[in-house]
């Protein structure tokens, strides 16, 4: 367990993550679209835009977060697995995330619901990338602009 904590820590070794609860968020994330998607309930999308947004500034105001974190962590539901891990990359996605749903909002008002549509099915894609294979895009999209001197400022958990 050491050894992987060793090889999965952050260079200045401080943040630590709860994978159940980044797994938890985009398994909700992938349910809401889908059931938005499903029955054509654009009003889902802009909801879940805000969740992600609110949840990327200020995270632990996330509802996802919440809901984990007073319900189904207590009740035994769940349980946590806290990593050596920075949370800035993941924040960073959930609001490139929220940003793209933000847009298929913009999209859905301005009659355009292909483009929504195909917005939203990114994120749904990107998420269940992430979710089932463990490998997260806006992750290496903070990662690189890093590498290019751009640090995006974001909150920590």
């Amino acid at each position: 367990m050491a050894t992987r904590l060793a090889k999965s820590a952050p260079k200045n070794g401080t943040g630590r993550v709860d994978q159940t609860a980044l797994k938890f968020n985009q398994a909700c994330i992938i349910v809401l679209l889908a059931w938005a998607f499903l029955f054509n309930w654009t009003w889902l999308v802009a909801l879940v835009a805000v969740v992600m947004l609110v949840g990327t500034f200020m995270p632990e105001a996330g509802l996802f977060k919440q809901f984990y974190t007073h319900v189904l962590r207590p009740a035994g539901l769940l349980k946590p697995n806290v990593v050596a891990d920075e949370p800035q990359p993941h924040l960073f996605a959930q609001g490139v995330g929220g940003v793209f749903l933000l847009l298929a909002s913009f999209s859905f008002l301005g009659g355009l619901n292909v483009l929504g549509w195909v917005l939203t099915a990114i994120v749904i894609a990107l998420a269940a990338v992430n979710l089932i294979f463990g490998f997260c895009m806006g992750c290496f999209m903070y990662y690189q602009l890093g590498r290019r001197g751009i640090k995006p400022s974001l909150p920590s958990w």
